[in-house]
């Protein structure tokens, strides 16, 4: 049985994707789903499997052994933002139950994958919770903040407690605001990416205050993501390892902030794979096993 090791910030060894062409599919199935799952326009194919091959040539690059979902034709596109559909722990993966209708599926699909290669299964989350991995970040190996969303409610988060608590894990909840309403995708980690274990990126004009506070009180710095990059997802932002991550091309001030932090930083074009359906590098992975040492 492989177990998982978990962090957000220590060197990722182990990790999860979705190919392009097992997500999309197709520019028949993009036209089909583009619109009603919300994407901002349509992604062209043959854009998308160059820009693919560019972000899975990073991960690569890093010694990273990467694992690959299936095609499945009962999924939509969104399925390649395979982070949302499970959250990987010290004590196995927990399957998420997903609060966008038309993602439903995944989970399933991820368990019989996980089952598959031998992937420790700890628990799920059930009717009436609703959780996505979008919602979930670690700050340390025994915190784990879980924003409280349109796509994660009460129900989801009281069975997240009830799997981790008793094992040591304190779950912080982060009640993150409207802003464009249910249709929208806006996770905590669309505002919050841990790059290190006492540094982050952050847009701060929608950070709930008791949260940020809850960060600074624990040594965290901060790299401000500015207003214009915001929309083109300088926020989310992927540490390969603690201060080497990757993120969108197009974020120079976000950037430039990581690398006066100290940071290696690695870009890749994403209009087609990343901020059409709202899904940056954090969304893209499936993150399994990174090391503490």
């Amino acid at each position: 049985m492989k177990y998982t090791c978990h962090s957000d910030v220590h060197k990722l060894e182990s990790v999860i994707i979705k190919p392009v062409v097992n997500a999309f599919v197709s520019s028949r199935l993009l036209q089909e789903q583009w619109e009603p799952l919300h994407f901002l326009g349509k992604p062209d194919f043959k854009a998308s499997v160059r820009e693919y091959a560019d972000f899975e040539a990073i991960i690569e690059s890093r010694d990273i052994e990467i694992m690959y979902l299936p095609l499945e034709e009962s999924l939509s596109i969104d399925s390649i933002y395979c982070r949302d559909a499970s959250i990987a722990t010290d004590f196995g993966m927990i399957l998420c139950n997903m609060g966008k209708a038309d993602r439903q599926m995944e989970p399933a699909a991820q368990r019989h994958y996980f089952e598959k290669n031998d992937i420790l299964v700890l628990g799920e989350i059930t009717e009436p919770g609703t959780l996505e991995g979008g919602d979930v970040a670690w700050l340390d190996k025994n915190t784990l903040a879980v924003g409280h969303t349109y796509r994660t409610n009460e129900s989801g988060i009281d069975q997240l407690k009830k799997l981790l608590e008793p094992r040591g894990v304190e779950i912080i909840v982060v009640d993150l605001p409207h802003y464009k309403g249910p249709s929208d995708v806006f996770h905590l980690m669309s505002i919050f990416s841990p790059v290190a274990p006492n540094l982050a990126v952050l847009y701060s004009p929608l950070m709930p205050i008791v949260f940020r506070n809850e960060l600074i009180k624990r040594g965290f710095e901060f790299v401000e993501v500015p207003d214009n990059e915001f929309d083109t997802m300088g926020c989310n932002v992927l540490a390969l390892e603690a201060r080497t991550c990757m993120m969108l091309k197009g974020n120079p001030v976000t950037e430039k902030g990581l690398v006066e932090a100290g940071c290696t930083v690695f870009t890749y074009e994403g209009a087609n794979i990343s901020v059409m359906g709202g899904g940056g590098p954090t969304c893209l992975t499936r993150p399994l096993r990174r090391s503490y040492s």
